[in-house]
């Protein structure tokens, strides 16, 4: 499972990063960032909340 974020449409909330903080981190320039290649098997409810928490829905997991 793999993780992205359309840090342009970022609104720098930090839901993600407080969800999964395995996966996602608030980038040093602003926008959140996903920080890993692959999303740990553990942690891929909390990417899913996620995704699916995030207000402006630029957060995409897939398999």
């Amino acid at each position: 499972m793999v993780a992205e974020v359309d840090r342009e449409g970022c609104i720098e909330c930090g839901l993600c990063a407080s969800v999964c903080p395995e996966v996602f981190r608030m980038g040093d320039d602003g926008p959140a960032e996903v920080y890993v290649d692959t999303v740990p098997e553990s942690s891929e409810s909390s990417a899913v909340e996620a995704q699916e928490g995030c207000p402006v829905s630029v957060i995409k997991v897939e398999e």
